[in-house]
């Protein structure tokens, strides 16, 4: 695989184990506050006790828009071990995510995105709480199973087991600390029961709970690109917050279930494209189909946590269009 491709599928990789920590990182930019937009109050998690798994749920996506915190954790796979350090900071209403190597080489990833951003709907309800509608959404393509009594990096946890309803994606596991609700491990399993991944916080610093209101922002705009993707996996919506258009003919659309990301690719080929096929890299896969446009010959590229097969069917239905006008 092409240096330049490997460095991408790790930086995505990476950007997965920030996900597991704080959920629902994908914005690369501070996204503006949305007009009229109404607040919600980080006090919710106040001596809050959760009675059932969606409870849990709804308080492990706040504590991820409401928490200051500094980690080090470990993410294993089937072909390395890595040590990362992680920083969680709320400044001015604007939330800093970075996730760091802490062996091997450099490499880090840093996210900024406004408190509030949630990112996984388009549309959400009005009437209902964006953490609460995110619980439901999860329920209908995972059973999602709750066990207390849990014990990591020494802090009293419940752990949430999420099996999917097809075979369109893999099942995942969590342990939430009870304290705060953040995620402490995030075990991965293909749809065999095999570990895929671990990643596992070892030590978490005293999480400092944000004191003031969050606002939901704008979720962004999806690309303006001349292709379409025709097929996706059941709950897998656009993340417009990360769908762009880059530079060099280049463009991304970046899906979520809620749990799992597909990113998908279009560019023109060049000397470090890959071959057509399924590539390995870890717990993600790579999938490359090829396009010939009138003026052009391309390269589609998924990438994501959910099987291989799948990524194949996603790449394969991926379309030239008409760009649309601006």
């Amino acid at each position: 695989m092409p240096q330049p491709m490997i460095r991408n599928v790790r930086a995505i990789t990476l950007t997965f184990a920030l996900h597991a920590l704080v959920l629902m990182a994908y914005p690369l930019s501070a996204s503006e506050p949305a007009p009229n937009a109404k607040t919600l109050s980080c006090e919710a998690l106040e001596e809050q006790t959760p009675t059932s798994v969606q409870h849990w749920l709804t308080m492990s996506l706040w504590a991820s828009h409401c928490y200051s915190y500094q980690a080090r954790a470990v993410a294993i796979d089937a072909n390395e071990v890595r040590t990362l350090a992680l920083s969680h900071r709320i400044q001015d209403g604007v939330r800093q995510q970075v996730v760091q190597y802490l062996d091997g080489p450099s490499m880090s990833i840093e996210r900024h995105a406004r408190v509030g951003h949630w990112g996984w709907t388009n549309a959400p309800d009005v009437e209902t709480s964006v953490p609460a509608q995110w619980a439901t959404h999860l329920s209908r393509i995972y059973t999602i199973l709750l066990e207390d009594d849990k014990r990591v990096a020494g802090r009293e946890a419940v752990k949430i087991t999420f099996e999917p309803r097809d075979t369109d994606r893999y099942s995942h596991q969590w342990w939430l600390d009870v304290a705060s609700g953040l995620v402490l491990k995030h075990v991965v399993r293909d749809t065999g029961g095999d570990i895929l991944e671990t990643f596992q916080v070892t030590q978490l610093q005293d999480p400092e709970r944000f004191s003031g209101d969050v606002e939901i922002g704008r979720p962004g705009r999806e690309p303006s690109v001349d292709w379409q993707v025709n097929w996706l996996p059941k709950g897998f919506q656009l993340q417009p917050g990360v769908s762009r258009a880059l530079a060099n003919g280049r463009a991304q659309k970046l899906y979520s279930d809620g749990l799992a990301a597909i990113s998908v690719f279009v560019e023109p080929l060049s000397a470090s494209s890959l071959s057509p096929g399924v590539h390995k890299l870890g717990v993600s896969a790579v999938a490359v189909e090829r396009r010939q446009s009138s003026d052009a010959d391309l390269q589609v590229v998924a990438i994501g946590e959910v099987p291989p097969q799948v990524l194949l069917r996603v790449a394969r239905t991926v379309e030239l269009i008409d760009k649309p006008s601006e």
